[in-house]
Order: C-alpha cells, then structure tokens, then sequence
C-alpha cells in the first residue's frame, strides 16, 4: 500500500494492512440463510432493521433455480431475523399470483422485485410488482406488515405514480411516456418497472432509483409522505445506443446527485451520470473507478460519512458468473479505496447494505450449483 492509499485508508478508519480479501471472507463466514428449506430460487432481497428485528424480503420460488418475470410461480416472502442472535424468527408469505386478500384477489403471474420501507412504529411497507409479460400491464401493489403482531394486514393496495401527465396506478407504460418526453428512444414494456435501489432520504424527503430493466430505463423518484406514490423527478437516459438499468443513487457533500448505472450487453461496464437538481442528468459516461464491472445491480450507500460503492467484476472464479464483487469507499465521492472484495464461486450478488445502531448488515444472493447461482438469500454483518 502506498503511502497516498494507507492516508486515505487512515481517515476511513482502516488500519494499514487491511486485506479486502480477508475481510470479505470473515463477513461471508457469518451469513445466515434467512429464505426457507422449501426454496428452489431466490433473487434480490431487501431489507430493513426496527426494535433489533431485520424484516428481509425477496422473490422466491419452490421449483427451481433462478427468477424470471414470466414464471407465475414466482412469488414473495418476508423473514424476520433477530440480529442479535441471527436466528431466524418468521417466515411470513407475501405474495402469490392468484392468491386472496381481504379487499381483492391478486392477478396470476409473477410477484417481483420487492422493497421494503419503515412506515411508522408499528408498521413497515412492502412494494412488489405482479407481472405477466405479453398478456396484461404489470402493476407495482403494496402490502402493511405489524411488527407487534409479526403478520401481514392482509389489505392489497395499489401503488400510484405521479408524471408530468398526472397521478396513475403505477404501471411500466406512465413511467415509459414520461422518460419519451424528456427524450427516452427505446421501445416500451408492459412489465418491468421496479423501485431497484434502497430508500434514501435527503433533506427529509424520500428518494429512490426506478427502473425498467426490459426496457433499458432509469430514472429518480420521490416517495410521498403517505408511502403510496412515486413521483418521478427525472430520467437519466443514455447519449448512445447503451442498454443501462438498475442503477444505485447517492448524494455527494456539495449536493450533487451520482448514479452507478449496469449496462447490459455492450461492454457490460458500469456507467456514472450526474445531476445538480435531480431532474436533468449528464450523459451517462465510464469512470477509471471502475474498469472491469460486470451486469449486475450495484450499491450506492453512506454510513458515518463514508460512501460505499458496491459493484460486479467482470472476473469469474470457477468460471462462475458474478462471482466477484468490490465494496470501494471513500469520504468526499472522488478518492476511492477497496474495502471489501468478495470472491467465491457461490456468487455474491445484489447485495444490499444498512447501517443499525452503528453497525452495518447486509443481504445478498447466493447459491452452490445452479448457472445463475441464484438459489437463497443470505444475511449477516458487513461491520
């Protein structure tokens, strides 16, 4: 290590002969499988922690390995976990194609891509898309959680989104005009559309990246105080002909929003757009930080006044795709230094990282012998 890197090292709080390698190993030694015995195929989870408890949710299936929007036996599930103990407390089912509620039955098809977010004391709020590409609209739903009672309310409700045209139930074709208004050329998708990126709040206002992974379309939303509408602030669309989605957004200390953005296809690297208000965003353009990313969703978070920038190498142990991912920090956004490097033929992907009293837990997806490795979700202590 360099002199420069052991001073940057030393303000982040990392003795000099940290080994990123070394750490990421300690972290991965410590998960917990928080998805249940039963599942075959398990796929980005996320989470949030309240009263010592982490309510975790992700897609799930019972046939095989994997995820995809088209199988209708996709669905979505909650665990709770004690993260004192890191035992698992509940297994709670979320959503079903098909299945009944209180106030209405939900659709077949697919349950995707869910988020959560602390609603109030006694209740934390959980987002996911029913899909059934080629045959109807998808629509983004929400579900209520108590967390005295560990159980679902059992109400269904739609989630709406606000565009320049209005306020809408929240499917993939209002976010699509609103993008082609600010300039957006590729084709629409009747499914696709997710909240991909961790809540964040900034200046007590609710933000979180949407995307339409199908259609190659990103954007920033604001989530109401209310939790049942995102309204879309702007699109980050690329100059070329580059397919980006999934990205992760942050704030920097001069105000300026940063998005990491995946590309798929082309060279398959991480792309970086900027904005001063949120609304108009740079072309998105390649950053010597990271040189070699591969497709997958990134991280884009900040604990204790330190950013941690979470992204796929295109490197592959064991020929395993996704099998290499970095955690780079650094304290003003422009200088950069590995923290973790996480690298084991059981992949480590769509992580996703909070902080809790000061300490840092994470979800990621794993698996042993599935192409896509995509068979469990794990849980444990980054720091």
């Amino acid at each position: 290590m360099t002199m420069l890197a052991w001073i940057i090292a030393a303000g982040l709080g990392m003795a000099a002969d940290w080994d990123p390698v070394k750490e990421a190993d300690r972290v991965m030694a410590g998960l917990v499988t928080v998805t249940g015995r039963e599942v075959k195929g398990a796929h980005d989870a996320e989470f949030v922690i309240a009263g010592g408890r982490a309510y975790i949710v992700a897609m799930a299936n019972d046939v095989q390995p994997g995820e995809n929007a088209e199988w209708a036996f996709v669905y979505c599930t909650l665990s709770v976990v004690d993260i004192k103990t890191m035992q698992v407390l509940k297994r709670v089912p979320m959503a079903k194609g098909g299945q009944v509620f209180k106030n209405a039955t939900l659709p077949e098809g697919s349950c995707f891509v869910p988020r959560i977010i602390r609603k109030d004391a006694r209740t934390v709020r959980a987002f996911f898309a029913s899909e059934a590409p080629g045959k109807r609209p998808a629509q983004t739903y929400y579900l209520d959680f108590d967390v005295k009672r560990l159980e679902f309310t059992g109400v269904l409700r739609k989630a709406r989104i606000r565009t320049r045209a209005g306020i809408f139930d929240m499917q993939p074709r209002r976010f699509y005009e609103d993008a082609v208004a600010a300039g957006f050329k590729r084709e629409p998708r009747d499914f696709g559309l997710y909240t991909i990126d961790s809540f964040k709040e900034f200046d007590g206002k609710t933000y979180v990246a949407m995307n339409n992974y199908p259609g190659g379309q990103n954007g920033l939303a604001e989530l109401n105080r209310k939790r049942d509408t995102f309204r879309v602030v702007g699109h980050v669309n690329p100059a070329g002909t580059e397919k980006l989605s999934e990205s992760a957004v942050n704030r920097l200390p001069d105000g300026t929003w940063m998005a990491i953005i995946r590309q798929d296809g082309g060279t398959g690297n991480y792309m970086f757009s900027t904005s001063k208000d949120g609304v108009r965003w740079t072309a998105p353009a390649y950053r010597d930080l990271v040189p070699n990313g591969g497709s997958s969703k990134p991280n884009f978070e900040k604990f204790g006044g330190v950013y941690y920038l979470g992204w796929q190498e295109s490197t592959r142990v064991n020929g395993v795709s996704r099998t290499v991912f970095n955690v780079d920090v650094s304290r003003d956004g422009a200088h950069w230094e590995r923290k973790y490097r996480f690298a084991t033929d059981k992949s480590f992907q769509y992580a996703s990282f909070h902080q809790y009293e000061g300490k840092v837990y994470l979800t990621v997806t794993q698996g042993d012998s599935s192409p896509s490795r995509k068979e469990r979700i794990m849980f444990g202590r980054l720091e």
